[in-house]
């Protein structure tokens, strides 16, 4: 029988380790993360959110709604820049602009 001590080492050593390794994969509570590395066709995208700066979720990103699902992307790139023109342009900002927070 183990010691009261080594039980409450293991038991420490293993919550630490599956905190750890929750947390290498990269904000969970994030689930559009990781940034896409591709010009989506402005075709495909009806309508886009937000994500906003926050401690659950610490990135700025546009969500862009396709019609297969979601997907992150970087709010500096030119692209992302431009699709979000087009789309505030088409909806006359509001019909499809959320705000996010993770």
């Amino acid at each position: 029988m183990l010691p009261i001590r080594a039980v409450v080492v293991i038991a420490l050593t293993v919550c630490l380790t599956a905190n750890t390794s929750a947390g290498l994969y990269l904000f969970p509570s994030c689930p559009f993360l990781p940034f896409i590395d591709f010009r989506l066709p402005y075709s495909t995208i009806k309508g886009y959110s937000v994500q906003i700066d926050t401690e659950m979720c610490p990135i700025n990103a546009i969500i862009f709604h396709t019609k297969k699902g979601k997907v992150c992307a970087n709010p500096a790139l030119k692209w992302v820049i431009d699709a979000i023109d087009q789309i505030s342009e088409k909806f006359q900002l509001g019909s499809s602009v959320l705000q996010s927070n993770c």
